[in-house]
């Protein structure tokens, strides 16, 4: 990836009401050239900072940099950016040919030109032959190929997506999640991405920047976030992660290396941050690190546990355990010959192993 920086927002807030921030104090940049997906939930900050970076909203406060030059007073349609809604936003009356030209006419272009560039646009977004069409004539799918081929087509220097595959199925969001992926590596634009889905960010994302209460909690490639969560938000937002509560009680000296006492036994996590011994602090283990224990295996982390529940789910098995104070405890069993080993009441050992349990400290109340 490219470190040469394309945008960037500084100190960047935005409050619609002069008291709460909806977005707060943002230090973002976006290289040149990557993926990068803004994840959180509903009224985290993440489309109104998209919307700030296209121009649509004016930020309260800080400034925003495209190309090393501030953009709070440049409009939208001169910041050589291209746009995908989760609507479409398609003219109905217009054929998908007319739809793709219009942002080549109102910048001018030849009409060699524009039939070039739009037929480009289709080829890219494999269209070729849908030109006459109106959009009506097309599936949900194609609607959205075609939004994603109108705001490349004037080969803008960055392109912003907003929920873009919020109205499709299962099946043609997945569809579309490769299909966004191998246009950006082909041609190479700068992508901004909004979405609360994390898998999709997992599909999509060079990095993703998780946001809450208009702050980003954490930025990093998705294996970074998925494997290191640094913040109790992140841990838990950021696919699937048993929490349990304890005491740290000892942090070897190396600093690689904790105990924290759950329920009168002691569990051996990394400790994340600045902790101090006699703090209460998180400790979480993704549910496809925990093992049960069939024979002779043996983890640094060993517990005895009572099987509550077992949902397939196909590929898997979704155990629900009680361990350590905790009745909600996750496990995921490959669904393999034998998983039959294990029924409702039974009772297991179960490990886990101390590299994949991070310990945390929660976050206060009063933090923001």
């Amino acid at each position: 990836m490219n470190a040469d920086v394309h945008a960037r927002f500084i100190h960047v807030e935005k409050s619609y009401d002069q008291s709460l921030k909806v977005v707060d104090d943002l230090d973002l940049e976006v290289y040149r050239g990557e993926f990068l997906t803004l994840l959180g939930p509903s009224g985290s900050g993440k489309t109104t900072c998209l919307m700030m970076l296209a121009g649509f909203e004016t930020p309260s406060a800080g400034v925003i940099e495209i190309n090393d030059h501030a953009v709070q007073n440049i409009p939208p349609h001169k910041r050589n950016i291209g746009i995908v809604f989760q609507n479409y936003a398609l003219f109905p009356h217009l054929s998908v040919a007319k739809n793709l030209s219009f942002p080549l006419e109102v910048r001018g272009f030849s009409k060699t030109d524009l039939e070039e560039k739009v037929a480009s646009a289709l080829e890219l977004v494999q269209l070729q032959g849908f030109g006459d069409r109106k959009p009506s004539q097309l599936s949900g799918g194609q609607q959205q190929r075609v939004a994603i081929a109108r705001a490349l087509v004037y080969e803008p220097d960055m392109v912003l997506m907003d929920e873009p595959l919020g109205a499709l199925d299962r099946r043609l969001r997945e569809e579309m999640q490769f299909e966004i992926r191998r246009i950006q590596k082909q041609i190479g634009v700068t992508m901004v991405y909004v979405t609360h889905d994390q898998q999709e960010a997992m599909v999509l994302s060079d990095r993703i920047a998780v946001f809450e209460s208009g702050k980003i909690q954490q930025i990093a490639p998705p294996e970074a976030l998925y494997e290191e969560p640094t913040e109790v938000f992140v841990s838990g937002f950021f696919g699937e992660n048993n929490k349990l509560f304890g005491t740290l009680t000892a942090i070897e000296k190396d600093k690689d290396t904790c105990i924290v006492e759950i329920a009168d036994q002691e569990v051996q996590a990394v400790p994340i941050g600045d902790l101090e011994v006699g703090s209460e602090v998180q400790v979480v283990v993704r549910p496809e690190r925990v093992k049960i224990l069939w024979e002779d295996e043996q983890f640094s982390n060993q517990f005895e546990a009572k099987i509550d529940d077992i949902v397939f789910l196909g590929d898997h098995l979704r155990l629900v355990v009680s361990v350590l104070d905790s009745d909600d405890f996750l496990i995921k069993i490959p669904n393999i010959a034998g998983h039959g080993r294990v029924l409702p009441g039974d009772g297991v050992t179960i490990g886990w192993a101390q590299l994949d349990c991070r310990a945390i400290l929660p976050k206060q109340p009063n933090s923001t």
